[in-house]
């Protein structure tokens, strides 16, 4: 016990643990308080273009804290209602509230993607895992290269492909499958389409790196009690990759949430993600303190499943300790 103290006690390892957190602190904090600070201010007609929370009396000069918060009222204004509409209990009518609406397309299209992501990329991981170790480095790198081009650059060429004048319109058009160019761009289904292939790479990775760690001697073991292919991969493969698929659904969806630039490219204005609505209303509208609210809303709706998954993370590597010490 004393040794594990004592190493937890040198400046050296102080020091390799306080970069990162310096690091979050200068990125992710100190610009999360200002935008905090911002969401609490009134929309002005100056540069920047929001009140002072500390206001001075002239009489005085003494400072007053002036904290508004009609920003979150407008955000979650008539939320019973649209929460009713949103998940079928009421009809649809034009009362319902817009940013809350947007927040909901945003998590289930996230949702939807990870769903996706995991069905496609969990028996891509698991054939790489399982194939020749000759062969792995060049499925990874066929899973990387992607990667190697811009990100803009491959959302633009789906415009290529799915547009009604696109390559896959044509190609049906040429064989006589279809008679009339298919309506696949601009709508929900380019929408997630593109979604999926985006952010695929990043749902096959974890778990490849989860089932390689798998001991396949398991596997040998069950096979001999008489356990077939099905059941020794839900009572074994499937439980021992848990901490693949959660990393790689949170590596998928958080980012998939905020997402902005394919919706932008892809979606269409019925299909508005947060992260549109984030930019036209500080861009469009010039609404600084507005937008800053719906993107603290959106960064505390993320902070629950991330404070999940490192409970979960901490919980395994407690485990992991117990049976090792």
């Amino acid at each position: 016990m004393s040794v594990n103290i004592k190493r937890r006690l040198r400046p050296g390892r102080k020091f390799v643990i306080g970069i990162p957190y310096v690091w979050l602190l200068l990125l992710f904090l100190v610009p999360f308080f200002i935008v905090l600070k911002i969401s609490f201010a009134e929309q002005d007609v100056k540069i920047p273009p929001y009140t002072d929370l500390f206001v001075t009396d002239p009489a005085t000069g003494k400072q007053t804290l002036h904290l508004v918060t009609q920003n979150y009222k407008e955000i979650f204004q008539n939320f019973g209602g649209t929460l009713a509409q949103m998940t079928g209990l009421a009809p649809a009518d034009g009362n319902s509230n817009m940013y809350l609406r947007t927040y909901w397309s945003s998590v289930k299209t996230a949702c939807l993607t990870t769903l996706i992501c995991l069905l496609i990329g969990y028996p891509m991981a698991y054939a790489i895992s399982r194939a020749k170790p000759a062969y792995r480095n060049g499925l990874l790198l066929a899973i990387m290269l992607p990667f190697w081009t811009s990100f803009l650059l491959r959302v633009y060429a789906w415009t290529g492909l799915l547009s009604f004048n696109g390559i896959i319109n044509h190609l049906l058009q040429k064989y006589g499958i279809i008679s009339e160019p298919l309506n696949m761009f601009y709508n929900a289904f380019s929408l997630q389409l593109v979604m999926v292939y985006a952010y695929l790479p990043f749902m096959i990775l974890p778990l490849y790196t989860q089932l390689t760690k798998l001991d396949h001697r398991l596997l040998e073991a069950a096979s001999d009690l008489g356990a077939g292919p099905v059941k020794s991969f839900f009572t074994i493969t499937l439980p021992l990759s848990k901490t693949g698929i959660i990393a790689g659904s949170m590596l998928v969806f958080v980012p998939a949430v905020g997402e902005f630039v394919i919706p932008d490219l892809t979606a269409g204005s019925e299909n508005l993600m947060i992260g549109k609505v984030l930019w036209m209303t500080f861009f469009d509208q010039n609404n600084w303190p507005l937008a800053s609210a719906l993107a603290v809303v959106m960064a505390v709706l993320l902070v629950f499943p991330i404070t999940l998954y490192h409970r979960y993370e901490s919980r395994q590597l407690e485990q992991e300790r117990g049976k090792n010490g």
